[in-house]
């Protein structure tokens, strides 16, 4: 394998080793937030979704923040592939004019026009989302409390920056200004153990599907707060990436699940909340992921890339208002990734042990 790594857990790494690597042994799928850095994961979504899951009949939880909350309930659509293919593009295509003057654009329009993407993506598909056979959704949204309770002035700022500095002492201090707050597919438990962060579990509904998808995906001060979510509690609700930005959770620790954990992601290290992005002693992998098979582009391949990464938020600002440009970089980003793919699936037909690394 040139393009593709693949990381295990020891419990994990011992099933292959005895049983190899078949669909049906698979129990929860986790999507990571990250923005465009996702599109890297399409071709594998597409096999995964539209191919290999199909020789398997077990139900499966599929767990996304963000990007990844997006990609999971596009993979619960009837005809995944060209549901994937139809995401890939509106994503890569997104444009939001700038005004005079204007060095980004508002966090009011971005939201507008986003909401407006997904209620179209979406439009009268619901049914088959929460209604799917055998996929369980779960929806990561942050919650926020205290100052971060409305989206309002002087309060936002002050309470991340009370975020900011409570997350940097103790992980679980960051749950006094956002708590985690799980949409899920109506009577799906949970596929991991919550006792890590203070959290909660509300059924989606085709009332709050789109304000909670949105709600996911709403980056602070790049997007508004989605308020007042149906059937949820009263407040405002962010960018799930904020309290799990790579779903870093306790999926071993799940006794009523007793599958794998299949995670597409677009590097080796599962990193907890989007603020500890740079505190790296929080990057290991834990006893949570011992269970977890774990796929990830090789670093050296991503420097054959345009401008030698992933694609990623600093995109938008570096290719500015030249959209045909950003689209041919991302475009050509997303087409190398199949080999990404096809070496999963190469692998997958002789899943050699030795060809894993450890998580």
């Amino acid at each position: 394998m040139q393009a593709l790594c693949i990381y295990a857990g020891p419990v994990a790494r011992r099933h292959i080793e005895q049983n190899g690597l078949l669909a049906d042994a698979i129990s929860t799928i986790p999507a990571a937030a990250g923005g465009p850095k996702g599109l890297i994961l399409g071709p594998l979504d597409r096999f995964i979704f539209g191919d290999w899951l199909a020789h398997s009949t077990q139900p499966l939880h599929l767990v996304g923040a963000s990007i990844g909350a997006w990609r999971m309930a596009t993979a619960c659509l009837n005809d995944p592939v060209a549901a994937f293919e139809r995401l890939e593009h509106d994503y890569i295509h997104q444009h939001y004019e700038l005004k005079p003057g204007e060095r980004r654009p508002s966090a009011a329009r971005v939201s507008e026009l986003f909401g407006q993407n997904l209620r179209a993506f979406y439009a009268g598909r619901v049914p088959e989302i929460l209604g799917h056979q055998r996929y369980r959704l779960h929806i990561v949204t942050a919650h926020g409390r205290h100052l971060l309770g409305r989206e309002q002035g002087w309060r936002t700022p002050a309470g991340y920056l009370g975020a900011l500095l409570s997350n940097t002492l103790q992980r679980k201090a960051l749950g006094a200004w956002l708590e985690r707050v799980v949409f899920s597919t109506p009577g799906a438990d949970l596929p991991f153990v919550s006792s890590d962060y203070r959290t909660r579990r509300i059924d989606l509904s085709d009332a709050n599907f789109t304000q909670v998808l949105q709600a996911s995906c709403s980056i602070p001060f790049v997007l508004q707060a989605v308020h007042d979510i149906a059937g949820a509690p009263r407040g405002a609700y962010w960018d799930g990436g904020l309290t799990d930005y790579h779903l870093h959770l306790n999926y071993a620790g799940a006794q009523h699940l007793s599958g794998l954990v299949l995670y597409p992601h677009f590097q080796k290290a599962v990193v907890p909340g989007w603020l500890d992005k740079h505190l790296t002693w929080r990057h290991k992998a834990t006893a949570f992921l011992d269970n977890m098979v774990l796929l990830a582009p090789n670093p050296e391949w991503v420097k054959t890339l345009p401008n030698a990464k992933l694609p990623d938020r600093s995109d938008f600002t570096h290719y500015g208002s030249d959209l045909s440009a950003r689209v041919k970089a991302w475009t050509a980003a997303t087409a190398a990734s199949a080999q990404l793919a096809h070496e999963f699936e190469a692998w997958l037909r002789w899943p050699d042990p030795r060809q894993l690394r450890a998580l």
